[in-house]
Formats: structure tokens, C-alpha cells, sequence
């Protein structure tokens, strides 16, 4: 048997199971703290801890055994399907949000309002007087129960229509930013393939820059929904989804701008990578380009559509 059929099996390894230990306790911590448990907090960052543990320690072997010569060819495409699979759940997870939000607005907003196929037994009933208006500034509590509604809507929304302009809209520059940071993490990969070392260290400290700048307009996104338009979690039906979504998307772009921080100093430090063996960069960049193209999802349907 040859070299690029045999198959390389590493020893048996703990990992695995402390991997699942941090996951369960992230989880299990991010739901106690949305239900206002003490602990939720501290078990979420244990877990958070551990598993970015595991992960360290995990990734470090796999470079080692890289430089080593022991991942032949058959084990390199095992990790490039092994990635695919991995963007592949990422896209069917971001569906199953982008279908309930689908969901909502076009089934069960009518059926509430009293409008088509189970009109009778939702909107005429449930909620009189609630009309089919996305984004949902009032909510069918406040619709069926006036001041003594325990659910309130918003008092503004995200959507581009309630903007002033497009160049005091946050959502346009988050979407600039992100789009430019797609563009540079490409110019990176045809760099390093080119075996250019300093115009890849350069685009790629740019991306990594661009992520960053991303998350901190997003938090000033969140502060200013938070703090002066009344859009929290607790803003009925349309809180729910926004923060949902771009909520989720957010959490992606800190693990996509950490990986690409993580390829960056691997370069500069370590100078890792070479253009015909460099997946590990490549990886993250793939993963980078499915988080910029579920934003320009999120931008259509949440903020301009929304």
C-alpha cells in the first residue's frame, strides 16, 4: 500500500469527550442566563473556556503532525470534506432561522391578523384588532389589551426606511465593512498561493482588522436599538427574530475573525504556510465568505425587506 493510501490514525485521545463537557456546559449556561439563573453566566464561560481549551490543544497537535510529514494526501482531503460538511450545517443552521422568519411573516402574521386559512381561529378570536404589519410595532397583546398589555412592541425599527439617510445607517456600514473584508481575505489567499509572504500578512491583518470593526459597530448597534429605539429581546415577534439572526450571525463573525487572528500569527510568528499547503488559512477564509454572504442575507430580509 502506498503512501497516499494509508491512511494516518492518530492515538486515542481525551479530547473528544472534554470537547463535548465545554459545549454542553456553553449551552446549558447561555439558557440559565436567558432565564435569569444566577449561574447562567458562569457556566457559560467555564464552558466557553474549556472548549476554547480543547480546541487550542486539539489544533496544536494537528499542526505538529502536519509539519511532521503525517498527513498524507488522503487524510488532507479528509479534512477538506471534513470543512465542507462543517459550512454545510452552519448553512442548514442559519436556514432553519431564515425559515421561521419566513414562516412568521408570511403564515402567521396573516392567520393573527384574520386573514387567510385559519383566520377563524387565530386573529378573529386570539387577537381582534391586530393588523399585518412587518416589522411588528404592535404587538397582538397590546392590540387585544391596550395599556394593560404585558408585551410591547419597539418604538423604532432596524429597517432602512426609518433611517435618515444611508450614511448614518449602521447597517450599511456594518454590510461595507464586511463586503471589504471578503474582498481582502481573497486578495490574502491568492497572495500566499503565489507564495508572497509580506502582501499576505498584510491583507490578512486587514480582514482581521475589518472583523473586529464589524463587531464593534454591531455592539453600537445593539446599544443604540437597546437604549433609544425600545428593540430588545422583550419587543414582541420582531425583537425575537432581529436579535435572533443578527445575534447568531455575530457569534460567527467573532469565531471567523479569531481563526483568521489565529492564521495571521501563525504567519507572522511561526511562518506557517505555503502555497501548496496552507488549508488551514484556507479553511477559515472559506468559512469567512459563508459569513459574509449570510449577511448580505440578513441585510435584505431583515433590514431593507424588514
Amino acid at each position: 500500500m502506498s503512501a497516499e493510501d494509508t491512511y494516518y490514525v492518530p492515538d486515542q485521545s481525551k479530547l473528544p469527550i472534554f470537547a463535548s463537557i465545554g459545549l454542553f456546559l456553553t449551552v446549558f449556561g447561555a439558557a440559565n442566563w436567558l432565564n435569569g439563573n444566577d449561574s447562567g453566566p458562569t457556566l457559560l464561560y467555564c464552558g466557553g473556556l474549556l472548549f476554547a481549551f480543547v480546541l487550542w490543544t486539539w489544533f496544536a497537535t494537528v499542526i505538529k503532525e502536519n509539519n511532521a510529514g503525517m498527513n498524507n494526501a488522503q487524510l488532507k482531503r479528509s479534512y477538506v470534506w471534513a470543512m465542507g460538511w462543517f459550512i454545510f450545517s452552519e448553512f442548514m443552521f442559519f436556514a432553519a432561522f431564515f425559515g421561521a422568519l419566513f414562516y412568521i411573516r408570511n403564515f402567521a402574521m396573516p392567520w393573527l391578523s384574520g386573514t387567510g386559512d385559519r383566520a377563524i381561529e387565530t386573529g378573529t378570536i386570539l387577537w381582534p384588532g391586530f393588523e399585518n404589519v412587518w416589522p411588528v410595532m404592535t404587538t397582538p397583546d397590546m392590540a387585544a389589551n391596550g395599556a394593560s398589555a404585558t408585551t410591547t412592541g419597539p418604538d423604532l425599527n432596524m429597517s432602512f426606511a426609518e433611517a435618515e439617510s444611508i450614511w448614518n445607517w449602521l447597517p450599511f456600514w456594518n454590510t461595507a465593512v464586511l463586503l471589504t473584508s471578503s474582498i481582502t481575505v481573497h486578495f490574502a489567499h491568492t497572495a500566499i498561493k503565489n507564495n508572497q509572504r509580506k502582501p499576505f500578512n498584510i491583507w490578512l491583518g486587514i480582514t482581521v482588522a475589518l472583523g473586529f470593526i464589524f463587531l464593534v459597530l454591531q455592539v453600537e448597534e445593539y446599544i443604540e436599538a437597546y437604549q433609544h429605539m425600545g428593540l430588545t429581546l422583550e419587543s414582541g415577534i420582531y425583537g425575537s427574530t432581529f436579535f435572533m439572526l443578527t445575534g447568531f450571525h455575530g457569534a460567527h463573525v467573532t469565531l471567523g475573525t479569531l481563526m483568521l487572528l489565529v492564521m495571521w500569527l501563525r504567519s507572522i510568528l511561526k511562518g506557517h504556510f505555503k502555497p501548496d499547503d496552507q488549508f488551514g488559512f484556507e479553511a477559515a477564509s472559506w468559512y469567512w465568505h459563508f459569513v459574509d454572504v449570510v449577511w448580505l442575507g440578513l441585510f435584505i430580509f431583515v433590514y431593507i425587506l424588514g
